[in-house]
Formats: C-alpha cells, structure tokens, sequence
C-alpha cells in the first residue's frame, strides 16, 4: 500500500528484465528462467543464492547478440596496417583475402592463425592493428605457464569460488561476439595432474566443435565461430600436432639491419621520445648511428633490444635536460653513440674469425632468430679417435658423427693420408658451450671444417653454408631459411651453400634481404668440396 516493494522481490524483477533483455539462445533463455524460479523460492541468507545469483550474473551479461559490423573497405583496412607496421606483407594480405571473403559471404566461420617468430618481431602488436583493421573488439590473453584445463573451460559450479575459463571471460570484456582473440604463447603451455589445456584449445580452436562451445560454468552452447582467433609462439616445436593442425600457421621472420632504421625512425623513436618528455627536434639522430646501433648493440631478430638502447639515450638525456648540463638540439652520430651506450656489446662474428684450415661457418636457426655458427676441429697425435664439445644435442652429435665417418670413407678419393685420420686424435668443437645447440642442418658444415683440416687447407671467410649430411654424400633439405640468410646478411656473408631442395625457398625471401649475397644451391657434398677447396 505504500508502494515500497520488498528488496529481494525487486532484485528477481529486475534480473528478470535482464534475462528478457540480454538476447539469449533458446536453451540460454530456459535454463536462465529455471535458475530464476529456484532463485526466487530461495532464502537470501542461504550459501546457494549467492552462487545462483552469480551464474544468473554471468547469463545476462555474455554478450549473447551484442556483435560489431566488420570494415567494408579493403582499402582502408590495408592502409591501417600499412600505418601499424612495416613489411609484413604476406600477414597483411591474408588479413585483407579475410575480409574480402566476408564481404562476399557475412557468415564464414573465422580462420585460426598462429604467429611463429622470435620475440620482438611485433606478433602480439600485430593482432591490434588487425582489430583496428577491421572494426573489431580486441581481447588478448597469454597462455604461457597454463597447466590447468579449467583456466580454459572453467571450472564446475559444485566448486566454491567458481569462475568461467579465461574464453568466456574474454568475450564477456570484449562485450561482443566477434571479437579479435589473442591467444598469446601457445607454445609454452603446461600439463599436470589438472589436465592438459592443450587438448582444451582443441574444442576452442576448431571450427566443427567451437559451434557450440560448452563451458564447465556456464553448462551452455556459446558460439565462437565469428572469432578472429590469433595464436602466437616462438617455436611450433612444442605445440602438439592436433592442435597446431587446426591453425593456419603465418612465420614472422627477423629483420635485417636496414629494416630496423625505417622501423626506428617510422615507430620506435617517436614513441620513445615522447615516453621521456622530449620533443622531436630535441635531437637527431643520423644514419651512421642507428646502424650501429642494430649491428654493435641490438643484432637479435626482433626490436626489443634496439627499443631499449632508444630508451638509455633518451633517458639519459632527460637526466642532462633537468640538469641542465647539455645544449638541446642534440645530434647523435657513430662517434658519440659510445657515451650514452657504452661498449659495443657485439662484434663481427664472421668475417674475422676464419683464420686456418679447419675452420667453417654454419647458419643455424633458434627460437631467437637466425645465428652464425664457427665450427673449429684441431688434430692432435694420438691413437684414432674423435671428441665433440660444445653442448650439442642428439641430432647434431649423430650429425657429427656421420659427416666424420664420411669424411674417412673419402679420404683416399682426395688423396688425404690414411694415416692422418689413425694417427690422430680429432676434436670438434662449436663455441659458446654453454648454450645448447641441437638441429638437422649443420652436416655439411661439419663435413667441410674436418676436410678443410684433414686437407690443410683454409676456406673462404666470406662463405657459409646450411644443409644435413646423408651417410653417403646426400645434401637433405633444411628449415628456417630465411633467418638463416638475415643471420649470414647481418655478419657479411657473401656467398651462401644450400641444400638444392631448398631453391624454391629463396622465392619467398624478399630481394633486398638476397642483394649482394650469391647462392649456390647443391645436391651432393661432391659439389661442396669442389666450390670449397
């Protein structure tokens, strides 16, 4: 009679206008109204209300229709991308092949992509700019240390304390049911006694299941089909075949020295300028300099490191600035970049290492980007015998151990002594032991840096060379080519062996990475010999 309704009355109103509100599914829409009946017959002080109140929370606030309209302009998607990134083109047109399908056909199910490429090449900036590019939420999560299935699916509502998995969350923050989703190091996720979150992803991530995504919480289809998913990872090595067959998986190679000035100048300089409190005519920087700075301070594949010596400068000149002990503009050249940086932290790997026979230079692939590596083998008197160091893994000391026996079996061939090989006792050795090596590709290298001793005679400083060894002379194919070729570019390299099988990838190599670098791809480690010595 006085208007004045009871608060538990009005709180099971207004949950039920939000039900009528949020849109759902039909099967949503029944166990949202079940939960409400149960709700509303039950005592307030009681332990299930505020579980029951909780779940119904969740219900009304899943964005069950709430969905962003995707950019009609393919122009103006390429322009946003050209403007967040440099390069990248094959990553920029499968994004813009994406669109052009969903102008054609608005319900296509969205793709799975998986970045691969060392840290700091703009993997997790990159799914950014594609939300931008088309209009969409972004939410991303990072995976890396997941060991619990339940951080993916959600756990049961019988817990106390139980949450949806990180999926649901991330579309109920996104407020939208087409997001972008970043999944961001798929490949360091965990397994336990808790279940294995990978096998999870799997239901997640491909497009027959993911229809009708069911969380452990919520206990209803939840469609993930409009998804962007984008996955990232430094290696696909450790990601297991089943899931990483349901992704289309994109490789973001390193980038070489002169990439590294257009992106410096395009990107990182004016972000860190004004991360300090300077303004862009506080100083300049000239070529000279950033070149220096990617070859003697920051010769990682990606830009994290170049990032941070942008970063000591500006920092440092923000402390003479407040001190007052510097006259503004600054001109930052090759001369003075030692003061605010200090020594240079690397130095030429191959040009002046090759110094007397049994010495070779291999290219070599990590996680981390490409590498030069100095293979060195020494003979010393003794009965025959042959020792390996520099903490290799079982593939590259079964590689060793056949470019050796190779080498003896055509020893005669090249009019080498028998008795060098019995008479001495021979060490192979790959430097920085301390960093474990291991991969298919340093065979032929192997094979070169014994005959090159056996021979006495020195190879070309300016050569590298990347390729496995069969027992009888076979060049096989090998992976990571391009960063291999980055690697070779970054330490002067100018004539490259690779295995003939590889040919068709130099194609995919952009020219300016190939310029001024001859290739000389070969099928048996006859032809090496004779391009060697």
């Amino acid at each position: 009679e006085l208007g004045m309704e009871d608060p538990n009355v009005r709180e099971i109103q207004e949950l039920r206008e939000k039900v009528e509100e949020a849109g759902m599914s039909e099967q949503a829409r029944k166990e949202a109204d079940r939960e409400l009946d149960r709700l509303s017959k039950m005592n307030p002080s009681a332990a299930e209300y505020t579980v029951s109140r909780t779940y119904l929370d969740w219900l009304v606030q899943m964005p069950w229709k709430e969905c962003t309209t995707d950019t009609a302009d393919l122009t103006k998607a390429k322009r946003i991308l050209d403007e967040d990134h440099y390069d990248l083109e094959k990553v920029k047109e499968r994004i813009v092949e994406y669109l052009g399908v969903r102008k054609l056909k608005a319900d296509t199910r969205g793709p799975i992509l998986c970045f691969v490429g060392a840290p700091g090449v703009g993997k997790t900036s990159l799914g950014k700019s594609i939300a931008r590019a088309l209009g969409r939420k972004f939410v991303r999560i990072s995976l890396g240390g997941i060991r619990d299935e339940a951080e993916i699916r959600g756990h049961r509502r019988t817990y106390v304390g139980a949450l949806p998995g990180r999926i649901i969350q991330g579309i109920r923050r996104a407020g939208s049911r087409n997001p972008v989703f970043m999944l961001d190091e798929v490949d360091k996720l965990g397994t336990d006694f808790r279940g294995d979150p990978a096998s999870a992803l799997l239901e997640v991530l491909d497009p027959e299941q993911n229809i009708a995504f069911r969380d452990h919480y919520l206990d209803l289809p939840f469609d993930l089909s409009n998804i962007l998913f984008i996955t990232t990872a430094n290696t696909v090595d450790t990601i297991p075949s089943p899931l990483l067959d349901r992704m289309e998986v994109i490789r973001l190679s390193g980038y070489i020295d002169e990439e590294k000035i257009v992106i410096a100048r395009k990107y990182l300089l004016p972000k860190s300028l004004e991360r300090h409190g300077l303004s862009k005519k506080a100083l300049k920087y000239d070529k000279a300099a950033l070149l220096r700075i990617a070859r003697d301070y920051a010769r990682e594949a990606g830009l994290r490191n170049y990032e941070k010596a942008l970063n000591k400068i500006h920092r440092k000149l923000a402390k003479l600035r407040v001190l007052q002990e510097i006259d503004f503009p600054v001109q930052i050249d090759k001369g003075n970049l030692v003061d605010y940086l200090g020594k240079p932290l690397f130095h030429d790997e191959g040009i002046k290492k090759i110094t007397r026979p049994g010495m070779a230079i291999g290219l070599a692939w990590t996680p981390l980007g490409g590498v030069t590596l100095i293979i060195e083998a020494v003979e010393n008197a003794g009965k025959e015998a042959f020792k390996l160091t520099g903490q290799l893994g079982d593939v590259m000391q079964e590689s060793a151990s056949i470019a050796y026996t190779y080498v003896r079996h055509i020893a005669g061939d090249l009019g080498i002594d028998r008795k060098f090989f019995e008479g001495n006792q021979i060490h192979l050795h790959i430097p920085a032991g301390a960093t474990p090596k291991d991969g298919p590709s340093a065979g032929i290298t192997m094979a070169s840096c014994l005959l090159s001793l056996a021979l006495n005679n020195k190879i070309n400083r300016s050569l590298a060379m990347t390729g496995e060894l069969s027992l009888v002379g076979d060049i096989l194919p090998i992976g990571g080519l391009k960063e291999k070729v980055i690697a070779a570019r970054r330490n002067r390299i100018k004539e490259i062996i690779i295995p003939l099988q590889n040919e068709k990838d130099l194609e995919e190599i952009p020219e300016h990475i190939k310029k001024g670098i001859h290739f000389h791809a070969l099928s048996k480690m006859e032809e090496v010999i004779d391009r060697l010595f």
